[in-house]
């Protein structure tokens, strides 16, 4: 599951990037504030998804999507898209748990 949270968070930080010049065009941002910013956030998702082997790593990725949300204050579509990534998010966290789970049950079975 390890795999499918790290795509998560490459394309939420492909998405996030995409929104630096429309904050730039549309919502009149400074380039550089935009480009700070947005960066910064692409960049820390890319890096957490490096870091989800640990646990700190899920509760980094959890605080980003919120961050992603709050991005929807600059650019108002970040607020579906940081919806909908964050959606994706938990139900793989919920169904990684059941899958432990499952796996610890099965091996008390056997």
């Amino acid at each position: 599951m390890r795999s499918v949270l790290a795509a998560i968070l490459v394309f939420e930080a492909i998405i996030v990037g995409l929104a630096i010049p429309v904050a730039v065009s549309i919502e009149n941002v400074g380039g550089g504030r935009a480009g700070a910013v947005g960066g910064g956030i692409a960049v820390a998702c890319l890096v957490t998804a490096g870091l989800l082997r640990f646990p700190a790593g899920r509760v980094i990725g959890s605080v980003l999507q919120v961050v992603a949300i709050a991005l929807g204050v600059v650019v108002p579509l970040m607020f579906f898209l940081g919806a909908i990534f964050a959606v994706l998010w938990f139900v793989c966290l919920v169904l990684d748990r059941r899958i432990v789970a499952l796996r610890a049950e099965r091996d008390r079975t056997e």
